[in-house]
């Protein structure tokens, strides 16, 4: 499977550019997924339901399965998170994944760049970012789009996967 990231730091417009690009990639007939790294706590089930009353029960993992989509929920229980590749190969095949956070991890990526977020660019000491995705324009020795480029970075990422 081809994967590509897009990083940045926080409130940079990350989640936003995840989501045009999958709507641009589905919209040209490819099969994506998404993995997205948080730092927080991270919770998908809520008290009350049977699923949340499983995992409290001390369930390892709990699949809950309707007509409509499966989750998965998989208790760490003091093991340590498992690595991008771990969770990559835990992964249904498709034409592209794209990654959202890992900025230490090795895989290509973009990084979403809002001046008003007031964080350093991350690029300039990362050779695994190859281009960036900015509010502003920026002098750099790789690529840099527009943010709201949709069209632009999809174009190439796809260039890069040979998509």
């Amino acid at each position: 499977m081809k994967i590509y990231g897009v990083t940045g730091w926080k409130n940079n417009g990350k989640t936003g550019l995840m989501e045009r690009l999958v709507t641009h990639f589905t919209g040209q007939g490819l099969t994506v997924s998404t993995l997205k790294h948080a730092h927080h706590e991270t919770d998908v089930d809520h008290p009350g339901t049977d699923s949340y009353r499983h995992r409290r029960a001390g369930a390892q993992e709990v699949v809950l399965a309707s007509a409509q989509r499966v989750a998965i929920m998989h208790e760490l229980r003091g093991a340590p998170e498992p690595s991008l590749i771990d969770l990559l190969a835990r992964m249904q095949p498709v034409d592209l994944i794209l990654v959202e956070g890992y900025k230490r991890e090795a895989h290509p990526k973009i990084e979403a760049y809002r001046t008003a977020a007031g964080q350093p660019l991350i690029a300039p000491d990362d050779p695994s970012i190859r281009a960036v995705a900015s509010d502003i324009p920026l002098d750099l020795d790789r690529p840099v789009f527009d943010l709201d480029n949709t069209d632009a970075i999809a174009d190439f990422i796809a260039k890069e996967l040979n998509l």
